[in-house]
Formats: C-alpha cells, sequence, structure tokens
C-alpha cells in the first residue's frame, strides 16, 4: 500500500479546514454536517489516525523551516547534512512533509537510510508531500499536526524560516516555559539568521522583565550539523537514561508492595 496516495493533491482547497472552523457560523449552515459539533469528529479522527501511525516511531526529532529554499541554497544543503547525521545515529527525521527545508530534511533522512517522516497540512498552494517521506499523514487541521509534530519529537531544530517557523519555535518554547512539555533541545541553525532575534528577545523582552533569563537557556544557536546532532543525540541518550531509572523505580516499588 502507498503510504503517499491520498497526499498527492491534484486540486488544492480554495478554502482550509480551518477558515471553516474559525469562521462564525452562517445561518445557511443549519445543517449538522456543516456545524462545529460535526467537525469535532473530524478533529478526532485526526488525532486518532496521527497517534495510530505514529506510535511505534521510536526516537525522533523534528525539522522547521521556509518552504521557500531552494535546493542550491546553502540552507538546504545544511538541512540535508543534518538530517543525514541525525538519521546515521538512529533518530527518525520529522518535517511537516512540504518542500523547502522540510524536503530537505526528508532527503537527508531518507538518503542515509532513516526513518523520513512528513506531516502534511491542507493548504490552497501546498502540492502534498514531497518525494523523499516514508510515512506520510495528511491533516486539515494545523492543531492538530502541531501536535504531532510536537509529541513524537525529543528535540527541534529550526532553520531560517517565516512566520509559520517563527510560530513553531515561540510555540515550543512556550510549552516548554510553562511545563505542558518535556523540557528538550530547541536549537536553531543560521547564527547570522537568528541573531538579530534573539538579540531583540534579551534587550527588549528580558530587559522588560516579561521573560526570565533562564528561559534564553532554552535555545541553542549552531551553525554546524555535527554540533546540531552531538546536542540531539546527547539529550535523546539522557532522556533514555532517565526512562531506565525511572522504569527500575516503578520495578522497585511494584515488588516492594508485593513483598508486603
Amino acid at each position: 500500500m502507498d503510504e503517499k496516495k491520498n497526499l498527492k493533491h491534484t486540486d488544492s482547497p480554495s478554502v482550509t479546514e480551518d477558515q471553516r472552523l474559525l469562521a462564525k457560523p452562517t445561518r445557511e449552515q443549519a445543517s449538522f454536517t456543516d456545524s462545529d459539533p460535526w467537525r469535532v469528529f473530524r478533529i478526532q479522527g485526526e488525532f486518532v489516525e496521527g497517534f495510530d501511525r505514529l506510535a511505534t516511531l521510536g526516537p525522533a526529532v523534528t525539522l522547521f523551516g521556509s518552504a521557500r529554499t531552494h535546493e542550491d541554497h546553502a540552507w538546504y544543503r545544511a538541512t540535508v547534512e543534518t538530517a543525514r547525521l541525525l538519521a546515521e545515529s538512529g533518530l527518525a527525521v520529522i518535517t511537516g512533509g512540504g518542500p523547502g527545508i522540510m524536503e530537505a530534511g526528508n532527503r537527508g533522512a531518507k538518503e542515509a537510510g532513516g526513518l523520513s517522516v512528513g506531516l502534511g497540512i491542507e493548504l490552497p498552494f501546498e502540492q502534498g508531500v514531497n518525494p523523499y517521506v516514508d510515512i506520510a499523514v495528511n491533516f486539515r487541521y494545523f492543531f492538530v499536526r502541531k501536535t504531532m509534530l510536537v509529541k513524537y519529537a525529543q528535540a527541534f531544530v529550526i532553520f531560517p524560516g517565516g512566520f509559520g517557523t517563527l510560530d513553531e519555535l515561540f510555540e515550543s518554547m512556550t510549552l516548554i516555559q510553562t511545563g505542558k512539555i518535556s523540557r528538550f533541545p530547541i536549537v536553531l541553525f543560521g547564527t547570522e539568521y537568528w541573531g538579530g532575534l534573539l538579540a531583540w528577545v534579551r534587550n527588549t523582552m528580558l530587559a522588560h522583565g516579561n521573560i526570565s533569563a533562564e528561559d534564553l537557556d532554552l535555545i541553542t544557536l549552531s551553525d554546524s550539523p555535527e554540533e546540531v546532532r552531538d546536542i540531539v543525540v546527547a539529550a535523546v541518550s539522557d532522556g533514555k537514561n532517565l526512562d531506565e531509572r525511572e522504569e527500575a523505580a516503578r520495578r522497585a516499588t511494584r515488588k516492594a508492595y508485593e513483598q508486603r
């Protein structure tokens, strides 16, 4: 069975499901199947499919970045190399499944013989997943897709991008800051590109007391695919050791309880 056959759209929707969900209902939308309660079932179905398809994924890292980056750009080549190194280290690579940086991430993973995952989104201007994806899941709703991009990753590597990339960066930082997800590495690739943003965060947000100094520790800047690989692999190894210690503690607790 072709994992990607339902993702090769020839006719992109002019109105997305997110637009329909967030639009104010009209009188003409009286039918239950056009109403928000019905959409809840579709949203639930997307969560179920995503959880089912990715449940056995194993250690993975999510790569973010611009869909507009061309194949001949240095950022594209750096993404391919980073993904290759991560895949050779035994990590699955997850992207949004589109072109540009996303394609480069999937390409590097696939060419290295690793597992390449693409989580696509229904957009008027997207053409389906790129050809380097092994496991493809398509979503109508951005927030469902973003949940999957976060849930199955042990690290984020964020390459230069636009509004969507910034959204993913700051949402991930907020989730960690507020304790909604476990702390893990967020690596920004490209010091020249990201340096100005981080300077503004430090000199404006921090200076006005709207974040704490510890919040800046959530981010690492890098220009080296090898350094990114080392940061991510170390974090995944620490996480595995923590899981093993927690499981040993649970076994000891069960054994002590059984001996009572």
